[in-house]
């Protein structure tokens, strides 16, 4: 019998990886189930053949799906089983246009699977690096229902608000790190071939060199000597495995995402952000019928943050003692008072799962005008950053001039 790799949490929420042997992929996962596991990737643990390692494997394994590609796929999707394509001959269609190489094989195997008799979320449930656990739930609540291709289309929309969410962050930050990168560069190349040129004429002509000029020039001096620039850089990488190791940790997990929630500037777009993820996630699901108690844990492990992971979590056991989300929510202090208010009101009202995409496209918005306006603060600071750079590297150079220019006089 096969041997399956598995992750997978026990009772008191601890993520562990187990081995077992199976006569197939459903028995392992049941047998799981039955221990009290609840499953959250597993696989065939494949031994090492030289005859599947080809060029094509290599290429599936080093690119990635992006939300984008999952969100053309549902779009596609829907529209083949909406018009009453079967699912197999779709699959296959969606495969043999599909460029992402990793994105290919996956529906190629799930076509396969599928036209074995498997169910399409058990098939998908195999390829957790293309479809993870949201995207399974919420496939399996729409073959059980009868409703897959609205299940695809709100899967779509889901996924395109999320890459639109994400592109407005990037665009926010590529200004800031382009500029900071052309500044980092500007500088070194200034400080380490042409302010050394400059000092040694002003030493040859007897000037002595200011102050500041002699600062910067001992600046030159380091980034000129391998024998300490290579050390500094091992040190930088040091702290940022040591910064890694630690983040990896409970206890860091959570300080560090506490301290990213409460930066100036940052930390109210981080916050709206998880907010805005949560609500629009939480809505999809309920609304596609996947169980509370199994939408909230799949909200806690994709909220991106531990702190608010960890506030999701407690409102899914306020729920199993008969509480309420909202409730459980103003006690973490991690949601904004107007989301925590409006999500009780869905509650009282049974209509959580459309005040949820209300507050979603709300918080939405309020990202995309945080967006705006962090871009508009950050492009003076860097232009001034880059500016301040460039001068003080000209400032050095001219000071001594002036020493000259008194001497001579």
């Amino acid at each position: 019998m096969p041997t399956y790799s598995a992750v997978a949490r026990d009772s008191k929420g601890v993520t562990r990886k187990q081995k077992l042997t199976a006569g197939s992929l459903v028995e392992a996962r049941t047998a799981l189930r039955n221990q009290g596991f609840f499953v959250q990737e597993i696989k065939e643990a494949k031994s090492f053949n030289m005859k599947s390692f080809d060029m094509k494997s290599i290429e599936a394994a080093m690119t990635s799906v992006t939300v984008k590609d999952k969100a053309v796929f549902s779009r596609q999707f829907a529209a083949l089983v909406n018009a009453g394509v079967a699912m197999v001959r779709g699959l296959g269609v969606l495969s043999e246009q599909c460029t992402n190489p990793k994105m290919k094989k996956a529906l190629t195997e799930i076509s396969g699977d599928v036209q074995q008799g498997t169910n399409l979320s058990d098939a998908m449930r195999r390829h957790p690096k293309c479809f993870d656990n949201l995207y399974v739930s919420m496939v399996q609540a729409g073959e059980v229902g009868g409703v897959l291709d609205e299940v695809l289309n709100r899967l779509a929309k889901l996924l395109e608000d999320t890459a639109r969410l994400q592109n407005q962050i990037k665009s926010a930050m590529s200004y800031p790190v382009t500029v900071g990168v052309l500044a980092t560069i500007i500088f070194v190349g200034m400080t380490v071939f042409l302010l050394p040129i400059f000092a040694s004429i002003f030493t040859e002509l007897g000037t002595e060199l200011p102050l500041f000029t002699q600062a910067l020039m001992g600046i030159s001096k380091f980034l000129r000597s391998p024998h300490l620039v290579i050390p500094f850089i091992f040190i930088l990488f040091a702290a940022k495995m040591a910064y890694d190791a630690y983040y990896k940790t409970p206890v860091g997990r959570v300080t560090m995402d506490r301290v990213f929630l409460n930066l100036p500037l940052f930390g109210d777009l981080v916050q709206k952000t998880a907010t805005a993820r949560f609500c629009r996630t939480f809505g999809a699901l309920t609304r596609s019928g996947v169980p509370i108690l199994t939408s909230l844990e799949i909200v806690r492990d994709t909220a991106g943050n531990q702190v608010i992971a960890n506030a999701v979590d407690e409102a899914r056991k306020e729920i199993q003692t008969g509480g309420m989300i909202s409730i459980a929510l103003q006690k973490e202090k991690v949601f904004p008072i107007m989301a925590i208010q409006m999500i009780s009101i869905g509650e009282e009202t049974g209509e959580i799962d459309k005040m949820l995409m209300k507050v979603a496209d709300f918080y939405e918005d309020e990202v995309e005008q945080a967006v705006k306006a962090l871009t508009s603060i950050m492009e003076p600071i860097m232009i001034v950053f880059l500016g301040g750079m460039v001068g003080s590297i000209l400032l050095a150079m001219y000071l001594p001039m002036f020493k000259v220019f008194e001497s001579i006089g």
